[in-house]
């Protein structure tokens, strides 16, 4: 089957991700008063930093649900126009600390994890604003395919302000 190199590329980079630490980037705080279960479901990928785990994915969503061992299970998905189809990617993830702080660490592959941190997050829990281990990952995510613009560019005022280069 030819979409296992796929998935295996995906879980590779996650990888190497992990290698650069679970931790957010300097200067940078996950938010605090984080319930968890109000972030479980899915999320769908509004931008991104471009990196090449995902490139030249479209239609990108992420899925969390409780796992039994306490953890949270991560289904990535997106859609590769030029081979016409559906990638995905399963991975897990836990806190790094306490759980009302939204800061996790995520693995797709084997014992090595890299950093998922929501650094912004409205009240009702329908957009994110996700980093990784550094300043070269960053997502906008929202529970709709769609947001509104001004919404958008507060997110990315914020990411600006946190110096992300969007």
């Amino acid at each position: 089957m030819k979409l296992w190199p796929v998935l295996t590329g995906i879980a590779l980079s996650f990888t190497l991700i992990a290698c650069k630490a679970p931790t957010p980037p300097k200067g940078v705080q996950p938010i605090t008063n984080f319930d968890a279960n109000r972030y479980l479901g899915k999320w769908y990928e509004i931008a991104r930093l471009e990196n090449w785990f995902e490139r030249g994915l479209e239609q990108v969503s992420a899925t969390y649900e409780k796992r039994n061992d306490g953890g949270i299970r991560v289904l990535n998905r997106g859609y590769d126009p030029t081979k016409n189809k559906w990638s995905e990617s399963e991975g897990k993830a836990y806190f790094t600390g306490d759980t009302k702080t939204a800061a996790l660490k995520v693995s797709f592959f084997g014992p090595f994890y890299g950093g998922y941190n929501v650094i912004k997050l409205d009240d009702e829990y329908k957009y994110a604003l996700v980093s990784g281990p550094n300043r070269e990952y960053l997502w906008i995510l929202a529970r709709t395919q769609t947001i509104p613009d001004n919404v958008k560019a507060d997110y990315v005022r914020t990411a600006q302000k946190l110096g992300f280069n969007v």
